[in-house]
C-alpha cells in the first residue's frame, strides 16, 4: 500500500513537470521543428504564397548555377575566418587585461559589451557613414593627422569592403566573447598560478601552462559561436553594402536573400537549406573535436 502511494506521488510528480514543459515544447516544435523539415521539402518545389509545384531536385541544380553563389561562398569563408580569429584573439588579449584588479576594469567591461545591445541595423548606417569615401569621420580624421595614405575606399573598394564588413562585426560582438572569456578565466583555481609561481615561472609560462590550457572551454564556446554568427551573417553586411560593389560583399545569406526578393522562393528554400546543412557539417564535428581536447581541473 505504501510503495502503491510512492508510486502514484512520483506518477503525479512527473504529470506536474510536464505541464510546464508541454507549451515551450509545442512552440518549439511549431516554430523551429516543423519550420526546418518543411523547409526540406519546399526547397524541392516552385512554390508561392497560394501554390506550390513539385520539380524534384531542380532548385539544387539551378542554385549551383548562380554566379553569385561561388562568390557568396569565397566571401562568406573569409568573412567568417577573418571574424572567428579576431574575436577569439583580441577578445582573449582583453579579457586578461580586464581581469588584472583595474580600478576602472568595472566601467571597461560596461564599455566593450555596449556595442553588443545596439542594434545591427543601427551600427551598419553608423559605420557605413563613418567609412564614406570623401565625407566619412574615418578618413577625414587621417587626412587631418597626415595619414592621407591610410584613408582607404573601406566600403568601395572591391577588394578591401569584405574585411571592412568583417571589422565592424568583430566590433559589434567583441564583448560578448569577452564576458565569455573572463567568465572561463574566473573560474580557474587560483592555487595554480601560486604552485607555478613557487617554482619561479615567469607570467608567459603561467599563461601557457595554466591560463590557456585551462580556458579552452570558454575559448571553444566563443569560436563556436562566432563560427555559427560567421557563417550566417546577413544583417550589418546587407545593411552596409547590400553585397555590393557588385558582389564584391555578397555572403551566402545575402545571395538567398536576393533570390527570395526576386520571388524565387523555390530557390531560396533550397539556398538556405545548403547553408544549412553545410553549417551543420562544419559545426557539429569540429565541436566534438574541440570539446574532447578541454583540459579537466
Amino acid at each position: 500500500m505504501i510503495k502503491e502511494k510512492v508510486s502514484m506521488s512520483t506518477i503525479h510528480k512527473r504529470l506536474y513537470s510536464y505541464i510546464f514543459i508541454v507549451p515551450a515544447a509545442v512552440l518549439y516544435f511549431l516554430l523551429f521543428i516543423l519550420p526546418t523539415f518543411s523547409s526540406f521539402y519546399f526547397s524541392m518545389t516552385r512554390w508561392t504564397l497560394f501554390d506550390f509545384e513539385f520539380i524534384g531536385l531542380d532548385n539544387f541544380v539551378q542554385i549551383f548555377k548562380e554566379y553569385g553563389l561561388a562568390i557568396g561562398l569565397k566571401n562568406t569563408l573569409i568573412y567568417t575566418f577573418v571574424t572567428v580569429i579576431l574575436k577569439v584573439v583580441i577578445g582573449l588579449g582583453l579579457a586578461l587585461l580586464l581581469n588584472l584588479g583595474l580600478k576602472t576594469q568595472s566601467f571597461l567591461r560596461v564599455v566593450f559589451f555596449f556595442p553588443s545591445i545596439i542594434s545591427s541595423v543601427a551600427i551598419g548606417l553608423i559605420f557605413n557613414a563613418l567609412m564614406y569615401p570623401t565625407t566619412g569621420l574615418i578618413n577625414s580624421t587621417l587626412k587631418a593627422i597626415g595619414l592621407e595614405v591610410l584613408a582607404l575606399d573601406w566600403l568601395t573598394n572591391p577588394d578591401l569592403v569584405i574585411y571592412s564588413v568583417s571589422m565592424v562585426e568583430v566590433w559589434k560582438y567583441m564583448g560578448v566573447c569577452i564576458v565569455i572569456f573572463i567568465a572561463g578565466l574566473q573560474s580557474i583555481p587560483k592555487h595554480y598560478y601560486e604552485a607555478i609561481s613557487l617554482d619561479g615561472a615567469s607570467s608567459f609560462e603561467k599563461f601557457r601552462y595554466i591560463t590557456l590550457p585551462l580556458v579552452r572551454p570558454a575559448m571553444n564556446s566563443v569560436f563556436i559561436l562566432s563560427l555559427i554568427g560567421g557563417l550566417r551573417s546577413f544583417d550589418i553586411v546587407f545593411v552596409m553594402t547590400k553585397g555590393g560593389p557588385g558582389y564584391a560583399s555578397d555572403l551566402l545569406s545575402t545571395v538567398i536573400y536576393k533570390q527570395f526578393a526576386e520571388g524565387y522562393y523555390g530557390l531560396a528554400t533550397a539556398g538556405n537549406v545548403l547553408l544549412f546543412v553545410a553549417s551543420s557539417l562544419i559545426v557539429f564535428p569540429l565541436y566534438n573535436y574541440l570539446t574532447q581536447r578541454e583540459v579537466e581541473y
